[in-house]
């Protein structure tokens, strides 16, 4: 098979031998010999033609492999001697050598479209110099020429297809006029050409002395073959390369300088059919590998099939062995010395391993009471109870970076490199006695039950890398002395290039082999501190290999060595000014946890980490502390540590970082709750203990709840219900009849709430799916048949948490919506993992025993306490919708139904009922169930429930799409618009603002100002005050709300017609309160037109509405304000005077196009007075009162 040549130069030594002939021979000008064949015999020359002769080197192989020799049949089949076959490639040489280039072209054609390319062919019409040197002579005017004629000189020529064929038209005229310039230019190029032909000749001329002196320069490796010129030009040619491309402009510039006989631009400068190598950089990376001999190699890139020509019209020649020279019997004989010398070396080196094992192996026979039997020879010393196998030992796998036993993985490449007999007894008495001292490597067992599947995962969260070259080689670490030089041949190739660019962590193999075998403590403290700080601020994937490699090093030494070796390296870099490192430090706890005696595990790593927890300021090393100290608490078995795990999580949850307390949730929690699951203590200790907690901040928080706190412990107990539900099934009575098999149906997906994280997982808990699928089989039908009778652990959550948890819902402020929703969520993911059963049977009842719904118990004077409670909306929001049947969902529909009907007839407050369709309303999943309850109420014989339903539409409008708007919503507020009842009227109007708010339709919009309109229009409405206060509320908070929404030029009319809306009605409800004989009212009205108009003052306003409508209605406030509370008259007067100074300077804003009043005041004192004004104003309504009472 031929060698490969990185270099791609596969002809550089023979072409320089064949060169001079090939170069006379292929490359003549047209006059140097008749050009046409005579007829008759295609292929035999001329008769006045030499005759013709294969220019091929004695040693050169054909493209396809054969030998081309030159022989007498190849001579006598050109020269017309009878022959039934030729080769392809003596068929293009005859046709170069007579010049019939058409005819080689169009063989050249023929055999590239059957896919046989010829070098010969190729190498010929891609180099355009051969082209350039058939017209350097103008051929004689005797010359008997061709049928084809001479080849014409185009003017610029790179390859026979550029040829410019239009030059040589009838256009005599311009041939003319351009022959002197033509002539010029192909003069120049002749001299160009004559001076690189004879700078070849001499290169040619001077070959054999150079074959001669290379072989001499061969056989004396010492002696250093001086450089030819042709070897310098490339040379010198990849130098400026270089040095371009590594921006070494002016060392370029002066090599050039130096050089100014060559062209750097150009590679054929350098020498005529010389393919180009690789740049020096791919020249130095290649040069480390062993280069064979060009003399051996075999140009079998391209070639002919000869076995696919059709029929017999091309020969084929035998294959012939080519002969080696006398050089070349040379190199096979120094190369057979020096596997002779690597064979004696191994030899003796294996002689003295014997030697050693021997030696051991009469230690080891001193120390056994009994001899041991004869025929387990050297194996019976190194195990008794698990003997050697005489066989070769299998390559065990990889550990790829996960938390396998590697102590039995041995170095297979050094059990299974001998080849004879002895060596193989040899390898496995290696292996017999590298099994004897890896089996004293133990480790300490924690006493804990957690599922293979659980510690599996809890162990992921190690970050550690094996998926690449180098993590596999880490994961590996060496075993032995003698495999160290093996570590090193893997490691350096890759070390040796990339060390100087950041590349350190490719130093990690050696220097965790070192510190594994090296026998001097501080040499081995040395090394590790190294390792330790060997990258000043590791990055992730950087971090990711050094523990790996800490892991792999603390499997081989075992537990004392890391408390003694490793622990120090973390303690030093604890307090690190690179959070980097001291990330490192973190990461480095919890994936050495496994390895550590249990005593250091839970006393100094565990107060190492609450150190970090509580000191350190960079979150993401808090986060990575927090998994650490997930992974302790998975591997701690120390009973008295509890406590401190507590405390540990109660902090880590008040963490004021969000990722470590997601890091909470997905990792320490889940493994805390395993630890104490195995105490006993998860249902009795540690549940109880939040619920406390949560019910000392209710007690405390009468006046102001501290929500942040009530979300952590909420959030830890919701962490918890995967755990809690784990207990139930693993305590229950049918536990042991669970029996995985393959009739069990698969668990559905939504049967549990989608996990936060692995740990969270129920199958990962239980231990496997099959397993848990049987339990969650057995508890359903236990739960519906057979009761609760014994089942402690179920009985508790019935009897003891869920009463409590009940309890602790009624006492949440209704109008907290975060308290709301958190609960709800709880309750949520309650409910869905224990199971619809439990749900329906269990939680519900409880919730309906203490709600009691009916108007029968409704007492009118005092109301249902209990329903005006946040119980209400979770229990809607938190049980009820955790199934989405049909039963499901009229069930929730009639409690809806129910809380509207009571809290309407006893007049008590509706905030729970708010909050359930504020809760509901944020999913539109429950957006038509939400109008079915509101449709209830609109079409109900009470005027109490109609009004409430008319008020429940506003807080339903804003969430709702426009097509349930437009078919559900408008239409039931215009039905109630026109209700007997004035109070159901008027509850509708904060409705329609909110539509106003929300809604881009126009014909929506148009029905809504109709009905405002007929509100303020109609007489029966002019002496209903109540009326006018929520008109004016109404059009406050409608005016600032809708304006974002008509930005866009489509929407300004809308915006206008709004505005012309609203303020006109306010100017009119401003002039009539200016008359009002009733000081309360006018009170009243006062203070919301106020409110009003200091909103709208911050929106857009045209110039017309402005004067027609603005400035009055302002006037007619200011004369209230002036009788009622006079320390406003500079408010308002400020506000009038800014809008006069607008209108008149109309002229310079036309180009804004609108003005804004409260941009800016007249004074910095009047901004001052006015906005603490506004802040009186706004903080209460009693405030509001007492400002415009009269003076007296």
């Amino acid at each position: 098979m031929a060698s490969v040549n990185p270099f791609d130069v596969s002809d550089s030594e023979e072409e320089a031998e064949r060169r001079p002939n090939e170069t006379v021979d292929t490359e003549r000008s047209p006059s140097e010999g008749a050009p046409g064949p005579p007829p008759g015999n295609p292929f035999s020359p001329p008769a006045d033609a030499e005759p013709p002769t294969l220019l091929l080197s004695s040693n050169r192989t054909s493209p396809s492999g054969e030998g081309m020799s030159v022989s007498a049949a190849a001579i006598s089949a050109m020269a017309g001697v009878v022959e039934t076959r030729v080769s392809v490639d003596v068929i293009a040489a005859q046709l170069l050598r007579d010049q019939y280039i058409l005819t080689a072209l169009e063989f050249h054609t023929e055999l590239l479209e059957a896919g046989r390319e010829l070098p010969r062919l190729r190498d010929y019409f891609s180099n355009p110099g051969n082209f350039e040197r058939q017209s350097g002579t103008p051929p004689a005017k005797d010359q008997v020429l061709g049928p084809g004629g001479p080849l014409n000189r185009a003017g610029s020529i790179s390859t026979l297809d550029s040829l410019d064929f239009a030059r040589y038209s009838d256009d005599g005229n311009r041939e003319s006029d351009e022959r002197v310039a033509v002539l010029e230019f192909e003069l120049r190029k002749a001299k160009e050409t004559i001076q690189a032909l004879r700078a070849n000749l001499t290169q040619a001329a001077e070959s054999e002395v150079a074959c001669q002196e290379r072989k001499n320069f061969k056989s004396s490796p010492e002696i250093q073959e001086p450089i030819r010129q042709l070897e310098k030009r490339a040379l010198n040619f990849l130098v400026n390369e270089y040095l371009l491309k590594n921006e070494y402009k002016l060392s370029s510039i002066t090599f050039s300088d130096e050089n100014d006989d060559q062209d750097f631009e150009l590679w054929d400068d350098v020498g005529l059919n010389i393919p180009k190598p690789p740049d020096l950089l791919q020249l130095y990376r290649n040069g480390g590998s062993t280069l064979s001999s060009p003399r051996d190699k075999v140009d079998a890139s391209v070639g002919v099939a000869f076995g696919d020509l059709p029929g017999n019209c091309v020969a084929r020649e035998p294959r012939k062995k080519p002969d080696l020279s006398q050089q070349q019997q040379s190199e096979v004989v120094q190369e057979l010395e020096y596997q002779l010398n690597l064979l004696n070396s191994e030899k003796q080196s294996l002689a003295e391993q014997i030697k050693k094992l021997q030696s051991e192996i009469q230690i080891l026979k001193k120390s056994v009471s009994s001899p041991p039997p004869a025929n387990l020879e050297l194996c019976s010393s190194s195990s008794s109870s698990k003997p050697c196998s005489t066989n070769p030992p299998s390559v065990p796998s990889l550990d790829n970076g996960q938390y396998l036993d590697i102590r039995g993985v041995l170095e297979a490449g050094n059990d299974l490199v001998s080849t004879s007999t002895q060596n193989t007894s040899q390898s496995q008495q290696q292996t017999c006695n590298k099994a004897t001292s890896q089996q004293r490597v133990q480790f300490d067992q924690p006493n804990r039950k957690l599922s293979p599947a659980f510690q599996q995962a809890l162990l992921s969260f190690c970050r550690m890398c094996s998926e690449s070259r180098l993590g596999a080689e880490v994961s590996r670490i060496a075993d032995s002395e003698e495999s160290v030089m093996l570590m090193l041949g893997r490691c350096l190739p890759h070390i040796v290039p990339n060390v100087l660019l950041a590349k350190r962590e490719e130093l990690i193999p050696l220097i965790l082999c070192t510190a594994c075998l090296h026998p001097e403590p501080k040499e081995r403290d040395q090394l590790l501190h190294i390792l330790f700080n060997l990258i000043k601020r590791p990055d992730d994937e950087q971090r990711q290999m050094i523990l790996t490699g800490c892991v792999a090093f603390a499997r081989h030494v075992g537990p004392t060595r890391v408390e003694a070796e490793l622990l120090p390296q973390c303690w030093e870099q604890i307090n690190h000014k690179y959070p980097e490192r001291r990330l490192l430090v973190a990461e480095a706890c919890g994936a050495l946890a496994p390895y550590l005696p249990k005593e250091i595990r839970s006393s100094l790593v565990l107060s190492m980490l609450q150190q970090m927890l509580a000191e350190d300021k960079a979150d993401m090393v808090r986060e990575a502390v927090v998994k650490s100290l997930g992974i302790i608490m998975g591997y701690i078995d120390d009973s008295d540590k509890y406590a401190q795990g507590f405390e540990l999580m109660l902090l880590s949850l008040g963490d004021p970082s969000e990722r470590v307390v997601n890091a909470v949730h997905q990792v320490f929690i889940p493994a805390f709750a395993a630890w104490t699951t195995e105490l006993g203590t998860l249902h009795t200790a540690l549940i109880p203990s939040l619920l406390a907690r949560i019910e000392k901040l209710l007690t405390q928080g009468e006046h102001g709840l501290d929500e942040h706190k009530l979300h952590v412990f909420l959030s830890a107990l919701q962490s918890l219900i995967p755990p809690l539900f784990a207990v139930v099934l693993q305590n229950a009575p049918f536990t042991s009849r669970a029996k995985p098999h393959e009739d069990i149906p698969a668990i559905e997906v939504t049967r549990f709430p989608r996990p936060a994280s692995p740990l969270q997982d129920m199958a990962i808990i239980i231990g496997n799916r099959e397993l848990l699928s049987s339990l969650l089989l057995l508890y359903d039908h236990q739960l519906e048949h057979e009761g609760t009778t014994g089942w402690e652990s179920l009985l508790w959550v019935v009897n003891q948490l869920l009463p409590q948890l009940i309890e602790i819902v009624g006492r949440i402020n209704v109008t907290s919506s975060t308290c709301v929703h958190e609960f709800s969520r709880f309750f949520w993911r309650f409910c869905r993992t224990f199971g619809k059963i439990f749900t329906n049977t269990k939680v519900k009842p409880q919730f309906q025993e203490i709600l009691r719904l009916s108007e029968e118990n409704v007492d009118a004077s005092a109301g249902n306490g209990i329903l005006t409670k946040a119980t209400v909306p979770i229990y809607a929001t938190g049980v009820l919708t955790c199934y989405n049947q049909e039963e499901d969902r009229k069930l929730l529909v009639g409690f809806l139904e129910d809380v509207m009907t009571t809290l309407s007839l006893s007049h008590a407050p509706l905030d729970s009922l708010k909050a359930s369709f504020v809760e509901l309303g944020a999913n539109p999943a429950y957006h038509e169930l939400l109008l079915t309850v509101l449709w209830y109420g609109v079409v109900h014989t009470s005027a109490l429930v109609r009004c409430t339903a008319a008020r429940m539409f506003e807080l339903l409008v804003k969430g709702v799409n426009e097509t349930l708007v437009a078919q559900r919503v408008v239409p039931a507020l215009i039905t109630l618009s026109s209700d007997p009842e004035i109070s159901v009227r008027i509850a509708t109007i904060p409705a329609f603002g909110t539509i106003m708010e929300t809604v881009t339709q126009k014909e929506l919009l148009e029905r809504v100002k109709m009905q405002l309109a007929s509100f303020l229009e109609d007489p029966q409405y002019q002496d209903q005050h109540s009326l006018h206060m929520e008109i004016i509320r109404t059009f406050g908070r409608v005016g600032p709300n809708a304006e974002p929404r008509f930005r866009d030029d489509c929407m300004h009319h809308m915006r206008h017609k709004t505005l012309s809306l609203v303020l006109p009605h306010l100017h009119k409800l401003a002039l009539a309160n200016n008359s009002q004989s009733v000081e309360g009212k006018r009170i009243d009205i006062a203070i919301h037109l106020f409110e009003a108009y200091s909103a709208l003052s911050c929106c857009f306003i045209s110039e017309e509405v402005m004067v027609n409508h603005f400035l009055p209605g302002l006037r007619c406030l200011h004369a209230d304000m002036e009788q009622l509370s006079p320390e406003h008259e500079v408010i308002l007067g400020s506000m009038i005077k800014e809008c006069e100074i607008k209108v008149e300077n109309r002229g310079i804003s036309d180009a804004q196009g609108s003005i804004s009043i409260a941009s800016s005041l007249v004074g910095e004192d009047a901004k001052t007075k006015f906005l603490s004004k506004m802040g009186q104003l706004t903080t209460s309504g009693a405030m509001l009162a007492n400002v415009f009472q009269r003076k007296k």
